[in-house]
């Protein structure tokens, strides 16, 4: 019984590895996850990713499109049952109707699949048949995202963490006045650990409209059906005495519940599975926030990353250690805010910020790189004059009013790196002038036969994301 249990070890490991060569020889498939913080830009991203796929006339920077390789690509069934569709043509219509609406940001788990037959290459092309990808679109909520970093961390860990992050910011004072008067080491009631979970929920939610980022759990902030469930009933409390009936212990355990049965799953279930990734940034808004919101930022970009275990992808490395991102793109979104001679600024800012992260993921074998890009442009470029002084600007219609504003942001500041200094000296605000943004609506679009959505660098990042496969 025991040999046989063996044997049968043996074949299934043969089985499994005979499964994984003979893979290679099937049609490819690469998943790529989009993330992002709140209000970057998922939805629109995807929406406009798979519009200018589907019509490539916008694609010049994506090789396959612009060599003609692409002989056709189009929209499959998805191939996970247990997942929401991502609707795309929903959000696709909101962007085309005679007064353009933004889509509904993004509020669970979402896939999309994506095929192309590709014309093959090399000495036999011409006896080879085409050949199909699929293009896996993963998309999540920005706040799920936050709280891969609590499985690394213990309840006082967490708690240490989450009360000197909010020690000195206007948003926590409620919450922090609520702890003066409890003690964690006297007996549990429900009252108390419902009153601390929603005055925590509430600090997070207006620290969030302050610019900060880097705030968990991520869920309180977009809790769904977990709405009043005890797995979303706690918070942060300083170390103290008291037994396995107290406040804290229960805290304690409903955090450790939390990271077992909402975020491991999240994990296992979806970012282990991913290839590809780019993430999201809005820098202009953090930037716009202050010194405080950018060093936020930051942290919060360097703590996603660990969750994404990079590496270079591999046969053996599939087999032995399970998938790994081996591309990952961080991308400052809605460029089209900007003059295009600010462009090269705002990349070389995203590049610093998340200078840290990307030095974590080449030194595991990933490739990465950052963009300053628009899935969707919605403005056009003028010159507008101040005071005699002509200033690089946009005009599009300001979200709201629906009137046309000219903007102009400030001056992006000449280093890179003195900013990031600033951010993590805690200034309050920066040394050089101020710098703002604004919210602009949808332009009214009119797409030609062939033609997607209009852009700025989305063909380029697709060509870094994906353009090896094609």
């Amino acid at each position: 019984m025991v040999l046989t249990s063996v044997t049968d070890r043996l074949g299934n490991a043969a089985g499994s590895a005979v499964g994984a060569v003979s893979g290679r020889f099937t049609d490819r498939v690469i998943r790529l996850g989009v993330t992002g913080l709140s209000r970057a830009g998922k939805t629109v991203f995807i929406t406009s990713l798979v519009a200018n796929l589907l019509n490539r006339g916008r694609m010049p920077q994506l090789l396959a499109a612009s060599e003609g390789r692409i002989q056709a690509s189009f929209l499959q069934p998805q191939p996970d049952d247990t997942l929401a569709r991502f609707d795309y043509e929903a959000n696709l219509d909101s962007l085309l109707r005679p007064a353009p609406q933004w889509p509904p940001g993004t509020q669970t788990i979402s896939q999309l699949r994506l095929s192309f037959k590709l014309a093959p290459q090399g000495m036999f092309a011409a006896m080879a048949p085409s050949k199909t990808v699929h293009l896996d679109i993963v998309d999540y909520p920005g706040e799920w995202l936050l709280d891969l970093g609590l499985l690394d961390l213990t309840y006082d860990q967490w708690s240490e963490q989450a009360l000197q992050s909010a020690e000195g910011r206007a948003q926590a004072s409620e919450y922090c006045a609520k702890l003066n008067t409890v003690d964690g080491a006297k007996p549990f009631d429900d009252v108390s650990a419902s009153q601390l979970a929603k005055a925590y929920a509430a600090y997070l939610t207006a620290a969030r409209q302050a610019g900060f980022s880097n705030l968990t759990p991520g869920r309180m902030l977009l809790p769904g059906d977990l709405a009043g469930s005890p797995v979303l009933t706690f918070a942060p409390l300083p170390k103290s005495a008291g037994d396995k009936r107290s406040l804290r212990a229960e805290m304690q355990r409903r955090f450790e519940a939390y990271q077992e049965k909402i975020v491991k799953p999240f994990f296992r279930d979806h970012f282990a599975k991913l290839d590809r990734q780019i993430v999201l940034v809005d820098l202009l808004k953090s930037l716009s926030d202050g010194p405080a919101a950018v060093a936020d930022l930051e942290q919060a970009m360097t703590g996603i990353l660990r969750a994404f275990r990079p590496g270079k992808r591999g046969f053996l490395r599939e087999l032995l250690r399970g998938r790994r991102i081996d591309r990952i793109l961080f991308a400052a979104s809605k460029a089209d805010h900007l003059h295009h001679l600010q462009h090269g600024a705002l990349q070389d800012l995203v590049a610093a910020l998340t200078q840290s992260a990307r030095d974590t993921a080449r030194f595991k074998g990933a490739l990465t790189s950052s963009i300053a890009m628009a899935a969707l442009r919605n403005t056009v470029e003028i010159d507008l004059d101040r005071h005699g002084q002509s200033l690089p600007a946009v005009k599009g219609l300001a979200l709201g009013s629906g009137k046309t504003v000219g903007f102009y942001p400030g001056e992006f500041p000449a280093s890179p790196a003195r900013v990031m200094a600033q951010a993590r000296a805690g200034v309050s605000q920066w040394e050089e002038g101020a710098f703002h943004d604004q919210a602009f609506a949808p332009a009214p679009l009119s797409l030609p036969p062939g033609y997607g959505p209009p852009h700025i660098r989305l063909d380029r990042a697709l060509q870094f994301l994906i353009g090896d496969v094609l």
